[in-house]
């Protein structure tokens, strides 16, 4: 509170004039008074300035003493506030006064602008510490579109906290830097003081995005960290170790319990403060230091903001396909290896195996996931793990070329290749063109594989087994004769059960081209895929407006040249 001997002068001034002239009359003459049941002295301009200055001194060392006391905390009080509003009412008070001394004015001028400092920096302090503890309360519960804002992002309450807290304390700073302007036109120091503020604030806002980036990525390694745990240890002894606390800890209505979905919206609340939120405030609040920066400046410190972000995104996404990559070849296992097919003396092509459709519903499932809890991602994650999913074909068959995968008859070449094509297709929006690349590495190496078995079962007839019949009986008759069975031989066989057989196992297993079709443009699929989904739907457009009647993705289309 200000003292009351301060009001007093305050309340002197504007009760009464001061004459400079019978002040210089009466200057070394004390005459008393007596008004009512009071006596008052009249004292010379000087004696009465050297009592404000010295009263105005008292009080400026007190508050400064409180302020700076608080200086290296975040804690804010509703009296330093008060103070400031009450030092400005009381600069108004003298400063509309002619008799005045000057001295007083510039004094409380100053002690102004330095506890205004202060708190500034008390709010860009708080600002910082709030960050952190609404970090620590993540309760994965996603918000509402309208919560929102209709964003894409299916984000938790947290960035919204976030945004809450530096609305809070940067409004404030708004106002009280605004009130520094006004004074910092009256002085050169002045000016350049206001200008250290500016940028005092500037640095802190955007170390409060970091900050909060840093907090978000501790969010998810933790995930990470935990979900490696407890896969190991859940289950030790058949039995599962996880306590009834860690199972109520987070139980919270909606609360998302999956880890992986977890680690979707710790993505979405990234890709929202990059996207949206850090444009958001910034243009809000740029004005707090905009004067005193250059325009490339400016562009410089969002750019700083989203990249920042996406590095962050681009770790976290890591951790997700990484989570997602382990699912996917142990079903690309099931597929090719535990499938029960001999490749050497393979069945005859029917359609796709359901060991194909297994493999695909893992997809969907990370698909239906990722476009739920972080849809603008979709696209990216979905590419690098349909990439992952042909590299891990390359893998398993290089590992495995001298034992299950030694021999590869025609049957088995032709029902890969069906396969392959059938991935393809589905998959087409997210083939990639290093996914594209290691697609056409695989089907060239299983040509080569296919190539060499049929060599050998002419050369050796008598090591083969043949028990059933189907794409082999188009090569019977080159066999009689001892002719040994060429690339071009086995590509058009492939492609001949592809034409037979593709289409409609598209549209059998339409339900799985839906899951995929209904988040992508129909434009951007090829001719099987289009027409599997309109069977689904119903109803389509005619296909002389939209496709051309030509294979968008054939069945091998790698050359010859890619053999190894």
């Amino acid at each position: 509170m200000i003292f009351p001997s301060l009001w007093f002068w305050i309340l002197f001034f504007q009760s009464s004039q001061v004459s400079t002239e019978s002040n210089a009359n009466t200057s070394a003459n004390k005459i008393e008074e007596k008004v009512g049941d009071g006596k008052y002295s009249s004292h010379s301009l000087d004696e009465v300035a050297g009592m404000i200055r010295s009263t105005i001194s008292a009080y400026e060392a007190k508050v400064h003493n409180t302020f700076r006391d608080l200086e290296e905390s975040n804690i804010l009080r509703s009296f330093m506030s008060d103070a400031i509003k009450e030092i400005t009412k009381a600069c108004q008070a003298f400063e509309v006064k002619e008799s005045a001394p000057s001295v007083a004015v510039t004094a409380l001028r100053t002690l102004r602008s330095e506890i205004t400092k202060i708190y500034i920096l008390r709010l860009c302090s708080w600002m910082r510490v709030s960050t952190e503890e609404i970090s620590k309360d993540e309760t994965w519960v996603p918000v509402s579109i309208i919560e929102r804002n209709k964003s894409p992002y299916t984000i938790s309450f947290l960035p919204l906290a976030f945004r809450s807290v530096m609305a809070s304390a940067m409004d404030q700073i708004s106002l009280m830097v605004q009130s520094l302007r006004n004074e910092a036109t009256k002085s050169e120091d002045m000016f350049a003081q206001f200008q250290e503020t500016q940028e005092s604030v500037r640095l802190a806002f955007l170390n409060c995005y970091l900050d909060f980036a840093g907090h978000l990525e501790r969010i998810g390694s933790e995930l990470s960290q935990n979900k490696t745990s407890k896969e190991d240890s859940h289950f030790q002894n058949g039995y599962s170790h996880e306590s009834e606390e860690d199972k109520s800890s987070t139980d919270l209505p909606g609360s998302i319990l999956d880890p992986h979905q977890r680690l979707l919206i710790v993505l979405s609340n990234i890709g929202y403060c990059k996207d949206e939120l850090s444009n958001e405030l910034y243009n809000k609040y740029k004005h707090i230091w905009l004067q005193s920066r250059e325009k490339d400046e400016e562009d410089n410190d969002v750019q700083d903001l989203v990249m920042s972000f996406s590095g962050l995104e681009e770790k976290v996404l890591e951790q997700y396909t990484f989570a997602k990559a382990n699912l996917i070849r142990s079903a690309a296992v099931n597929y090719l290896l535990d499938s029960g097919v001999q490749w050497g003396s393979a069945p005859s092509v029917k359609g796709v195996r359901d060991a194909a459709i297994e493999l695909l519903h893992t997809l969907v499932a990370v698909h239906a996931e990722v476009f739920t809890g972080a849809k603008p991602l979709l696209d990216k994650t979905l590419g690098i793990l349909v990439e992952g999913l042909i590299d891990t074909f390359l893998s398993l068959f290089h590992e495995n070329k001298d034992k299950d995968l030694r021999l590869l008859d025609v049957n088995g070449f032709c029902q890969l290749m069906l396969e392959l094509e059938y991935f393809e297709n589905i998959l087409n929006p997210y083939l990639t063109p290093d996914a594209r690349e290691s697609l056409k590495s695989l089907q060239g190496v299983l040509l080569e594989k296919a190539t060499e078995s049929a060599t050998e079962a002419v050369e050796n007839p008598g090591h083969h087994r043949r028990p059933t019949r189907g794409s082999e009986d188009a090569l019977a008759d080159d066999r009689q004769q001892g002719l040994s069975v060429s690339p071009d031989d086995l590509i058009a066989l492939a492609q001949q059960c592809s034409s037979d057989l593709l289409q409609s196992e598209l549209e059998r297993t339409r339900i799985n081209t839906a899951c995929f079709a209904d988040s992508i443009p129909l434009d951007s699929v090829p001719e099987p895929v289009k027409s599997a989904y309109a069977s689904f739907r119903g109803s389509m457009d005619s296909p002389s407006r939209n496709f051309r009647g030509t294979h968008a993705t054939g069945s091998p289309s790698f050359s010859r040249q890619r053999r190894r």
